[in-house]
């Protein structure tokens, strides 16, 4: 297929594919398939080999949020079942991370419900990674506490993080459809921020929540150029209680081609497999790991995932390799890069805008698995072990 030879081609000289290449990726058919993920797969071999980087979430903070993103079981009036709970303290989370560590994770991910952190919060969060850092020899730690004010970025560097999350989510333009408490620009200005201040930048999105095919390009186009380390890929957990509970928009294979797509957009940056893996793609979780270099272990902010050694059984079967504590996950270029975007030759500038494509067809879905959205109730906020 000539579109995947050029794709494979750009991928491996890092060179940004035009826009209507991309929505041609999500276009492709069922019967293309195993095609898309070879070639995208190419790509992925490039820059990360056979290594997959481990990640684990620790919810410091759990519910009681003010702000109304749509598809989060955390946001304001959201009736959905979680776990409701205030700040851990840094040695609850510092035992909740260890189960993570324990089971092969090199980042301990760190998240706080809330609009943004106080100075207090960002306080107790800077304790929490010390803590960790002090007990885990090694490990990485990225901080999520939403929107950061002046300053704070630098003090959780200070602390000892080596990154901060904030993602982008959906496109700009259909941005204020799904949250209307704070803007896209809200998100941009933090994840900037946090480059500002030597923070390692995690930002992604989440599909499955209604959008466009064109809106999902849109989105990982921001990305490119917004340029973070790590790019998660979430995909909609329709939590009952919550506005998004009925959109079951996404097929496995189609989550397999948003992957794919991402992978030729951001060809050396980690592409982390994230919430919604287990509900969206099932059994077909295996295929999505020669397209992703990276998948969080175990559990979620506020649904189970599967179990740690099935994950690590699963890495194994399929022929890839957990990627080692003394490994660096990013290639030289990225790793040791001074500045500027590092994504791409001829600096930062914006790679010019290609020509609108036609939309792309619409999947059939099948029926809602329900079924396969547990909440959590175990590890951080419980009594019991932590899934990892």
């Amino acid at each position: 297929m000539d579109l995947l030879t050029t794709l494979v081609d750009k991928g491996l000289r890092r060179e940004l594919p035009t826009r209507e290449e991309a929505l041609a990726v999500l276009a492709t058919s069922n019967d293309d398939l195993l095609e898309v993920v070879a070639a995208a797969g190419k790509v992925r071999r490039q820059w990360f080999g056979r290594r997959v980087k481990l990640n684990y979430l620790v919810n410091l903070k759990s519910g009681l949020c003010p702000e109304d993103c749509s598809y989060c079981s955390q946001r304001l009036g959201s009736k959905a079942g979680i776990l409701k709970y205030t700040w851990l303290k840094p040695d609850e989370a510092s035992k909740v991370a260890a189960a993570g560590v324990a089971g092969g994770a090199k980042r301990v991910c760190l998240v706080a419900s809330g609009r943004g952190p106080t100075d207090r919060d960002v306080d107790r969060v800077s304790e929490t990674i010390e803590a960790i850092k002090e007990q885990n020899e090694g490990v990485e730690v990225c901080a999520c506490l939403g929107l950061l004010s002046d300053g704070q970025a630098e003090r959780l560097r200070s602390a000892g993080a080596d990154a901060y999350n904030h993602n982008l989510n959906t496109s700009e333009g259909t941005y204020g459809e799904i949250t209307t408490t704070h803007t896209y620009a809200d998100r941009v200005a933090t994840v900037r921020q946090a480059q500002s201040a030597g923070l390692s930048a995690c930002s992604g999105l989440i599909a499955g929540m209604g959008e466009s095919d064109a809106d999902l390009v849109d989105v990982v186009f921001a990305l490119r150029e917004l340029d973070p380390d790590s790019v998660p890929v979430n995909f909609l957990i329709p939590f009952e209680g919550t506005p998004l509970a009925k959109e079951w928009n996404l097929t496995p294979q189609h989550c397999l081609r948003i992957l794919a797509m991402v992978r030729f957009v951001c060809p050396d940056v980690e592409v982390r497999l994230s919430g919604g893996r287990e509900v969206h793609l099932r059994s077909m979780q295996p295929l999505a790991l020669h397209l992703v270099n990276s998948i969080f272990l175990g559990d979620y902010l506020t649904s189970e995932g599967q179990a740690g050694q099935v994950d690590l059984d699963m890495i194994a079967d399929a022929g890839f390799e957990v990627e080692g504590a003394g490994t660096t996950t990013l290639p030289a270029h990225r790793a040791d890069r001074s500045g500027g975007c590092g994504s791409h030759d001829g600096g930062c500038a914006p790679c010019g805008d290609a020509p609108e494509a036609e939309p792309a067809r619409t999947a059939e879905v099948p029926d809602a698995r329900t079924d396969l959205v547990a909440v959590r109730r175990r590890g951080a906020g419980t009594d019991l072990a932590p899934n990892a």
